[in-house]
């Protein structure tokens, strides 16, 4: 081939390489760029929540009487098991108050065994009849006063005990002591805080949950969200996941008016008692969705408002179609919610480089 020949062959592929794809219009020189067919897939979505934890069993602890407070046994942050004692107010009056209850009873007791003598006394005298029905009458009244009376001071004893055993206040559940804002020696009484023990054998993560969400996993039965909903995990704000696996466990009955959610709790177990009540961080649900369209991100161009994904066509030429995408929970993917139909083909490395009509080189 001559040297004229060769440069009139350049000029023509030029020529071709330039054209357009649809008219006479002029584009930039195709350049590589990978391609998708689209078809539909199963995935798994990670749903998050934004969660605060609290102990399933968060016990605010006050005295049930008043008194001095002579000991705090624990400290802040302390783990404590049931009956622990947590703290000692002065028992010395209630000590006395059921010394004196049962002082009491003794001398009830003594009445009633003289009352009862006397009753049967008369018993045995009326059968031969040397005393009339009026003195046997009035013998079997006195004996259940006397009998009532022991009721009563029996009843004194035992809530002179209670009392008593205010004094010593024990862990109700197992758990970890929150903060003590007393000291010994201070008043207190039964409206004053002395600690939160928050029982920490589990913990439960509160969140809120979409009312369409509840809709989809309850499958129409009332009863049927609670066990359609699977495992759950909790991330710590650090980003660092928790190593036990949760349930969700209740679901509210109402819907919050102002946001349409329902507020769901998720029990995690809590053996080595590293989670704490208000911890906050994040809840994530993996929901298995059926045939969807998933694209990587940078298969989308963002054009002001608008989405966009190229769509490859016969003719190889690349040409924009508006789409509606929605977030998996993943940096790499998307779900396609229109725009796109199974088989077409799209760019997907290199889209953010096209203009409208390029062709696209396989």
């Amino acid at each position: 081939m001559s040297t004229k020949q060769q440069s009139l062959f350049f000029l023509a592929l030029s020529a071709l390489l330039l054209s357009s794809c649809g008219g006479g219009e002029q584009v930039p020189a195709p350049t590589s760029y990978q391609t998708l067919t689209i078809a539909k897939s199963d995935i798994t979505v990670p749903l998050k929540y934004s969660a605060t934890l609290k102990g399933t069993s968060d016990v605010t602890i006050k005295p049930q009487i008043s008194g001095q407070l002579m000991e705090v046994c624990i400290t802040e942050g302390q783990q404590v098991k049931k009956g622990k004692v947590l703290f000692r107010i002065d028992s010395r009056n209630a000590q006395l108050e059921l010394e004196s209850a049962e002082a009491n009873l003794l001398s009830a007791q003594a009445q009633e065994s003289s009352a009862k003598l006397e009753f049967e006394s008369n018993q045995n005298l009326y059968a031969k009849n040397i005393v009339s029905k009026y003195v046997l009458d009035n013998a079997e009244n006195q004996y259940k006063q006397a009998k009532a009376s022991v009721a009563q001071y029996q009843a004194a004893v035992n809530r002179a005990r209670v009392n008593l055993g205010y004094c010593t206040i024990t862990a109700p559940v197992d758990g970890v002591i929150g903060s003590i804002p007393v000291f010994a020696g201070d008043q207190v009484a039964p409206s004053t805080y002395l600690t939160l023990l928050s029982g920490n054998a589990k913990m439960y993560a509160e969140f809120s949950v979409s009312e369409s969400v509840l809709e989809e996993r309850a499958n129409g039965e009332a009863d049927g969200a609670l066990e359609n909903f699977p495992d759950v995990t909790f991330f710590f704000r650090s980003g660092t996941e928790y190593n036990q696996k949760g349930r969700i466990t209740s679901i509210t009955g109402t819907v919050d008016r102002t946001t349409g959610a329902l507020t769901c709790k998720a029990t995690f177990p809590n053996p080595n008692g590293v989670l704490y009540s208000g911890i906050q961080g994040t809840v994530v649900i993996p929901f298995d969705v059926k045939d969807v369209i998933v694209v990587p991100q940078n298969a989308i161009v963002r054009l002001q408002n608008k989405s966009l994904a190229y769509k490859v066509g016969p003719d190889s030429c690349a040409y924009s179609t508006i789409v509606e995408t929605a977030g998996i929970g993943s940096d790499r993917n998307l779900v396609v919610m229109s725009g796109l139909e199974v088989g077409d083909v799209i760019v997907t490395e290199g889209a953010n480089n096209l203009v409208e009509g390029q062709r696209v080189l396989f």
